[in-house]
């Protein structure tokens, strides 16, 4: 059933029932005329009318937006006033059939417009209170929503993000394979479009198979190894039993780039990078241990975006809005004295069946090298 619906039969049957209520009343008093029962229906009319005026008022002046002391006074003045033109509609009535009364009691007007003041201010705050709650409860979804929105979109862009430069030193690289090995070029353009394909896929998808993810790492860094060559080794030593749990797309080769951008690129005989994974209690375990040194200040290690790059501010940010409040957690610090270690821990989360085994052909050993 509408609202619409609602309202009209709650103003017909209320004002209704109180009413005839009244006449009942009067009908234990002394005789009811159909004059009075005709003047009982043009009440109701009435009340529904001006009831529904104010309505249109709150609604078109938007009360319920307004300082709960100033809706408090509009409230007031309202029964009030609505009160008294109820009070004059019936007074030359009441006059004519209560003269005696109206001459000994000539406070009588004030009686009946308190009466008429208490009805319809009973009505009136009931359906300002309703209509206030309402407005809060929309505007305060309307807030979740909005914040709900901004933050898929920015996790989206996150996701979404791969260094404009590794695509273009790619296709460098790809360009000088043609005319020295034609088939390595081949399969360089298919691990290029791989990574793109798994780049644009990414802001749809909130999480991933490991094993997607470690299979774009590979790409990647059989790209970066045509062009550093001998001075890039890799190294993997995956958990099996991780294979199939979910991590957030891209992040691991956001990593992965910013170990060999930041790392391996700047170490005079280039360097390595590893992978480890590994599984404790409820949470996966990813390690990223490469070359390099982060930049020192104070004697106390700190991430400074030109030594470590936008793919660590992506990593808190992403886990941070894919998780929340959940204990997902990052870091990144210097392991040895040329060795910089990232850590990344998030909740196991599978779907459809657990699978354990290793069928996923990039780890048919539990430990590789490139």
């Amino acid at each position: 059933m509408s609202k619409k619906r609602i309202y009209w039969i709650c103003q017909i049957t209320g004002w209704t029932a109180l009413i005839l209520s009244e006449l009942g009343i009067y009908t234990l008093e002394g005789e009811v005329t159909a004059a009075d029962f005709f003047f009982a229906l043009a009440n109701i009319l009435v009340c529904v009318l001006l009831t529904h005026f104010y309505r249109l008022i709150v609604r078109e002046q938007n009360w319920v937006s307004l300082p709960v002391y100033q809706i408090a006074l509009r409230v007031v003045a309202s029964g009030l006033s609505l009160g008294l033109l109820m009070t004059l509609m019936n007074y030359p009535i009441d006059l004519k059939v209560l003269k005696d009364t109206f001459k000994s009691m000539p406070y009588i007007f004030l009686a009946d417009w308190l009466s008429w003041s208490k009805s319809m201010f009973m009505w009136v705050l009931s359906y300002t209170v309703y209509h206030y709650v309402e407005n809060k409860l929309d505007a305060e979804i309307e807030r979740i929503l909005l914040k709900t929105s901004i933050k898929e979109s920015e996790a989206k862009v996150l996701r979404s993000q791969l260094n404009p430069h590794f695509v273009f030193n790619a296709l460098n690289s790809i360009r000088a394979l043609i005319s020295e090995d034609p088939s390595k070029a081949q399969q360089g353009v298919t691990q290029l479009s791989n990574i793109l394909r798994n780049s644009l896929l990414a802001d749809r998808r909130k999480t991933v198979e490991l094993r997607e993810e470690l299979k774009t790492v590979e790409d990647y860094l059989s790209l970066e190894k045509v062009r550093y060559e001998e001075r890039l080794k890799a190294d993997f030593h995956i958990d099996p039993r991780t294979m199939y749990l979910q991590v957030p797309p891209m992040m691991l080769q956001t990593l992965v780039e910013n170990a060999i951008k930041h790392g391996v690129q700047k170490a005079i005989n280039g360097g390595f990078v590893q992978i480890t994974t590994f599984l404790e209690g409820e949470y996966v375990h990813i390690h990223i241990r490469n070359t390099g040194v982060l930049m020192q200040k104070d004697n106390d290690l700190y991430r400074q975006k030109e030594a470590s790059g936008f793919g660590l501010e992506n990593t808190e940010r992403r886990l941070s809005l894919l998780y929340g409040e959940e204990p997902a957690k990052f870091r990144i610090f210097q392991e040895s004295e040329d060795v910089v270690r990232a850590e990344i821990i998030v909740p196991t989360q599978t779907e459809g069946v657990f699978r354990s085994g290793s069928s996923f052909s990039f780890s048919k050993v539990a430990s590789k090298t490139l």
